[in-house]
């Protein structure tokens, strides 16, 4: 299958920059999904839309036996490309700049390669290909829609330009943390700001709560609990000589453990509530639920390394870490045994910028393996059961 899928290089290339050329963002994503119609349809693959963009399709084994499911994400985000590449984007501030575009390609072999051996799979594989995962919306929205029905596990690649090209991590428990978000509304007193004893100043209080939600992490949570909380918008102000009477402050948590997730909330309140009234002033908070954990099930991630070493070898496998970004493929393992792993696409200084920077790019020749190690998946997946 691996030589199979190495010479259809230009295939899943050629797809991958289809793609790219044209991105779309979150539940926009018409012409990424017509595309993926088309070429299922092109494979005599059955499918449906679902959600408005999202595709689903379903390879059906000749034998009788459960349903296993493969995920893709479509959408693109809001970056300016500035890789300068023959199929660059067309769509102007739209870019693919997290990988989406290789998911959909790599997905899309996979299915290439499971249709010619429909007959040998005892039951059926579910194509997902997923809307809206840069707003943390898509998969949530697809597990109501009913794509779970059935299923007996899930698994699904990330590019990812810090390792190697072709070199996996898929590790067992945690794989990506949660992904809330926060606003913290700050209430002072306005005044001259030649006169600050005269007022309470809004913009002082909110730089106070920022410092101080710093310590969270630092002084009272266990260090070996990965935790982060970024205060990522500042707004408070109007000109240089007012003093502020209101400042806003957005931001995110990360964490893998879901108790501390819960307990997030509150401890965010009391820091930015005390710290605020400490300085005359007032605070608010808004905290949204985001993204859960993506927890990798142990059986399912030990037999993706396994079918990744059987293809390329024991070197195949990185040491890396889990990762504090957010992810939503938690919504299916959630509630379905499975795995999501990350697949090197970093072959030079080229491919080396970071996921959401205007000139991330990533080196196609990891691409068939990733295919394959999704359609070996599957089958196993399958087989098992």
């Amino acid at each position: 299958m691996l030589d199979e899928a190495r010479k259809l290089q230009s295939y899943v290339a050629g797809l991958r920059r289809q793609f790219h050329a044209h991105p779309e963002l979150s539940w926009q994503e018409l012409e990424t999904s017509r595309l993926i119609q088309a070429e299922l349809s092109a494979l005599n693959i059955p499918f449906q839309v679902v959600c408005g963009t999202g595709v689903v399709g379903e390879i059906k084994g000749a034998l009788p036996g459960p349903v296993f499911l493969l995920r893709a994400d479509m959408d693109a985000l809001s970056v300016t490309e500035e890789t300068g590449l023959p199929f660059a984007s067309e769509h102007k501030g739209k870019m693919h700049a997290c990988g989406h575009d290789a998911h959909c390609a790599m997905l899309l072999l996979a299915a290439r390669l499971l249709q010619a051996r429909a007959a040998q799979l005892p039951g059926t594989v579910r194509l997902l290909f997923q809307p809206a995962e840069e707003l943390g919306q898509g998969a949530r929205k697809m597990v109501e829609a009913g794509v779970l029905d059935g299923v007996c596990g899930a698994f699904s690649l990330h590019v990812w330009s810090g390792l190697p090209s072709g070199k996996v991590f898929i590790p067992d428990g945690p794989a990506f943390a949660s992904a809330d978000l926060f606003t913290i509304r700050v209430r002072g007193k306005g005044g001259h700001g030649a006169l600050p004893h005269e007022g309470v100043d809004a913009v002082v209080a909110g730089a106070a709560i920022v410092m101080q939600l710093q310590t969270l992490v630092s002084r009272e949570l266990n260090a070996f609990n990965p935790t982060v909380v970024t205060v990522g918008s500042f707004k408070g102000g109007t000109q240089y000589n007012v003093l502020a009477d209101t400042a806003v402050l957005e931001g995110t948590t990360r964490c893998f453990d879901r108790e501390l997730r819960l307990q997030l909330p509150e401890l965010l309140e009391r820091i930015a509530k005390h710290t605020a009234e400490s300085l005359r002033a007032s605070a608010a908070l808004d905290y949204r639920l985001g993204t859960p954990a993506t927890i990798n099930d142990p059986a399912a991630a030990a037999r993706a390394r396994q079918l990744a070493v059987a293809l390329a070898g024991p070197e195949v496998l990185a040491a890396y870490r889990p990762l504090m970004v957010g992810e939503d493929m938690a919504y299916y393992l959630e509630q379905v045994p499975g795995a999501m792993g990350l697949l090197g696409v970093s072959g030079g200084k080229r491919t080396a910028y970071p996921h959401h920077h205007g000139k991330f790019d990533l080196d196609e020749s990891a691409l068939p393996f990733g295919a394959v190690l999704l359609a070996q998946n599957a089958m196993a997946g399958l087989q098992e059961k």
